[in-house]
């Protein structure tokens, strides 16, 4: 095993809207998943709302996906179940739990603020006072243990009015809304967050729309690249900001990270996988770290006929307001051919061809941890950022014994094969600074909306119906994972 670095940063993730509950408390306002019912593997997740004519009804797709009617409006229905709005309930238990990552061992605790728990509606002239000290307490809490925060700005919970009066992130005033939002919190903890993330996920768009396969139109593609480019925008203006309000803030995207690979040796499907890296990965990269659409981006826009709304401040800003290091999430690689298939699987919102070669998990998402090694290479050679894998993890049925205790031997597993990798990587000359696995403790799923479909190493006592008593319980993975900090990564037994 190669030593990993002496400051590596070792803890664990998870999201506001996954996370607090506590939906309509203290002045928060809606959130996309607010409206958004409980699903499972094999079903999908709705979005919930009142029609113009006043009947209820629901929608397929998830966030800026969800399409409702004209003239409908978001809406909590009271014939639906909404797992998110009671969450875990981080919001009322954060000591506690707070209080458990320490024991692991935590240096770094990655979060998210709720923007609706700031600006209720978006747009508000000023910021949510309750907002701005629940976010005080849980910061002053972590540095109560020395664990470093890593703060996502926003995670999939753009407030529900600017979605309902503003169409979302396709409008470009949400610029302005959201760096107001950005500098607010960033004054705020200018003395308690060092570390910020702007945008969770950001590519999740380009996947979406390449999961459509050819099939969605030239107006999906033109509103989903606008929309990417409108946060690039947000982006880079926060990143320029905040180093005004602090020079020493360090300042991250965020890219689901998938690794592609060619199902065949078929040069179409070589070219088809590296295809798919520029479009669902390269493209976000590119801009937060190198400051400029990467070369094949008017390929991918002509394909389309998108014409962008980019002005000459728009570029001056992608210029000056990268990003300081590159995080990822990480959970399984895919197979691209273009080739006829029959046997598909998919995962984290995306689908592809099975490689014979790995095993798969339960919601079909290949278990791949020399794939991780291989992004972390591939993105290192081709940004020299320093690197983050800000998501990681194994969602899993675990089963409660009579005792008690949880035996999570796989997810064990799962993580030890990621964690080796990782040191193969540093080995291979990357600087990987952090490590923050998914669900540090059982969340909401945001793909399913399952609470079955668990990451953490703590057990939280609830189910997919949102019974039970909410009673924290460490796994055999948590007092597995205290060993791997407590050794910096070299005790994996």
């Amino acid at each position: 095993m190669t030593q990993f670095p002496k400051n590596f940063l070792w803890g664990g993730a998870i999201a506001a809207n996954q996370a607090e509950g506590a939906y309509n408390e203290d002045g928060r306002g809606l959130v996309q998943t607010d409206v958004t019912t409980g699903g499972t593997v094999d079903s999908p997740r709705y979005t919930t709302y009142i029609d113009k004519d006043g009947k209820p009804g629901k929608a397929g797709g998830m966030g800026h996906n969800a399409r409702i009617p004209e003239g409908a409006t978001f809406a909590v229905l009271d014939d639906y179940y909404y797992p998110n709005h009671k969450a875990v309930d981080f919001y009322h238990r954060y000591k506690e739990d707070i209080k458990l990552f320490a024991e692991m061992g935590y240096s770094i605790f990655r979060l998210s603020i709720s923007w609706a728990r700031i600006f209720p509606n978006g747009d508000d002239a000023e910021p949510n006072q309750a907002g701005l000290d629940f976010y005080r307490s849980v910061f002053e809490e972590c540095h109560k243990y020395n664990i470093e925060p890593l703060v996502s700005i926003w995670h999939f919970d753009t407030p529900l009015a600017l979605e309902q009066n503003y169409g979302g992130w396709k409008n470009r005033k949400l610029i302005g809304f959201y760096v107001k939002y950005a500098e607010t919190i960033m004054k705020e903890y200018k003395d308690l967050v060092k570390y910020w993330l702007t945008f969770n996920e950001i590519n999740n768009t380009t996947m979406f729309l390449d999961m459509m396969g050819g099939h969605g139109t030239d107006a999906d593609y033109q509103e989903g690249y606008q929309v990417l480019h409108n946060q690039f925008v947000a982006s880079a203006k926060t990143v320029r900001l905040g180093k005004t309000i602090n020079p020493d803030f360090v300042f991250g995207n965020m890219i689901c990270g998938i690794t592609f690979y060619p199902a065949t040796c078929d040069p179409a499907d070589i070219l088809a996988a590296e295809h798919k890296w520029q479009s669902g990965i390269y493209y976000c990269g590119d801009v937060q770290v190198k400051g400029a659409y990467g070369t094949y981006a008017k390929k991918l826009w002509t394909e389309h006929n998108v014409e962008l709304e980019i002005t000459e401040e728009d570029l001056d800003d992608l210029k000056n307001g990268t990003v300081d290091i590159y995080t990822f999430s990480y959970y399984m690689s895919n197979n691209v051919t273009t080739h006829e298939i029959t046997d598909k699987v998919a995962g984290n919102f995306s689908a592809g061809v099975r490689n014979p070669y790995l095993t798969y998990s339960d919601w079909g998402w290949a278990h791949d941890a020399m794939g991780l090694q291989y992004y972390l290479e591939k993105i290192y050679d081709r940004y020299q950022v320093p690197l983050m894998v800000v998501e990681n993890g194994l969602g899993a049925f675990d089963t409660v014994e009579a005792d008690g205790s949880i035996h999570d031997d796989y997810r064990i597993d799962y993580h030890r094969a990621h964690i080796k990798a990782m040191s193969d990587a540093i080995a291979n000359g990357v600087d990987l600074i952090a490590y923050t696995t998914w669900g540090c403790i059982d969340l909401v799923s945001a793909g399913t909306g399952e609470m079955r479909k668990r990451y953490g190493f703590i057990y939280v006592d609830m189910d997919d119906a949102g019974n039970g008593t909410l009673e924290r319980t460490p796994k055999d993975s948590f007092y597995w994972y205290q060993k791997v900090i407590a050794s910096n990564g070299q005790d994996l037994e």
